[in-house]
C-alpha cells in the first residue's frame, strides 16, 4: 500500500514540474515579447495560460484523491496540502503573464533601452519560480528560504525601473504611454516573484510545519 502511495505522490511531483516549466516558458515569453517588440510571441502566452489552467485542475483533482482514498498523515498530509496551494500561486503566475502579453499586444511597445530593463526582473523571477517548485520536489529547506531571500533582488529590479521610468516622464521626447506601460509590466513581474515567494513558503510548511 505504501508503495502505491509513495509512487503517487511521485507522479505529483512529475506535475508540478511540469506546470513549474509552464509558468517558466509564460514568464520568459512575456518578458521577450516585450525585450524584442515582437507581437507574434504575445498570442502563445495565452494558450500557454490556458494550459496552467488545465494542469491546475488536474493538480487539484490528484491531490483530492490522495486526501480521500489515502487519508494520509503529518508529512504526507502537508506536501499534499501544499501542493493545493502551490498550483493557485502558479495559476496566478500564468495569468500575470498572460496580462503582461496583453499590453504587449495593445499598446505595440517599440523597442528601447527601457524595454532591456525588463530583462534583470525577467530572469530574476524565472529562478525564483524555477528553485521554488524544485524545493518542493526535493524537499530542500535552504532552497526554498533562499528563493524567499532572493524576492530582495526582485524589488530592486522593480524600484530601479520605477525610479528609471519616473525620470523619462522629465523628457521631453520620452512616450508617456510607453513608459506607463512599461511600469505596469515590471509590477506584474515583481507580483510574479511575490507568488514565488508564497511557493517557497508553502514548501517550507510542508518540510517543517510551521508557515513562520
Amino acid at each position: 500500500m505504501r508503495s502505491k502511495f509513495d509512487g503517487q505522490l511521485e507522479l505529483l511531483n512529475k506535475e508540478m514540474i511540469t506546470m513549474g516549466a509552464l509558468c517558466e516558458n509564460a514568464i520568459a515569453t512575456s518578458a521577450k515579447a516585450v525585450i524584442e517588440g515582437d507581437l507574434s510571441l504575445a498570442s502563445p502566452i495565452f494558450s500557454i495560460a490556458e494550459q496552467i489552467e488545465e494542469k491546475e485542475r488536474e493538480i487539484e483533482a490528484m491531490c483530492l484523491k490522495l486526501l480521500l482514498q489515502q487519508q494520509p498523515v503529518a508529512r504526507d498530509l502537508r506536501t499534499i496540502s501544499s501542493a493545493l496551494k502551490m498550483v493557485t500561486d502558479m495559476e496566478r503566475i500564468g495569468h500575470q503573464s498572460a496580462d503582461i502579453a496583453e499590453i504587449v499586444k495593445i499598446a505595440n511597445i517599440k523597442v528601447s533601452g527601457d524595454t532591456e530593463e525588463v530583462h534583470d526582473i525577467a530572469v530574476a523571477v524565472i529562478k525564483m519560480v524555477a528553485e521554488s517548485i524544485d524545493a518542493f520536489v526535493k524537499k530542500d529547506v535552504d532552497m526554498a528560504e533562499a528563493v524567499i531571500a532572493y524576492d530582495d533582488v526582485v524589488d530592486a529590479c522593480f524600484d530601479r525601473i520605477k525610479k528609471l521610468l519616473i525620470e523619462r516622464f522629465n523628457q521631453p521626447e520620452t512616450d508617456g504611454e510607453q513608459a506607463i506601460d512599461l511600469l505596469m509590466i515590471a509590477k506584474y513581474f515583481e507580483r510574479i516573484g511575490d507568488h514565488a515567494v508564497n511557493i517557497a513558503k508553502w514548501v517550507l510548511f510542508s518540510i517543517t510545519g510551521s508557515r513562520e
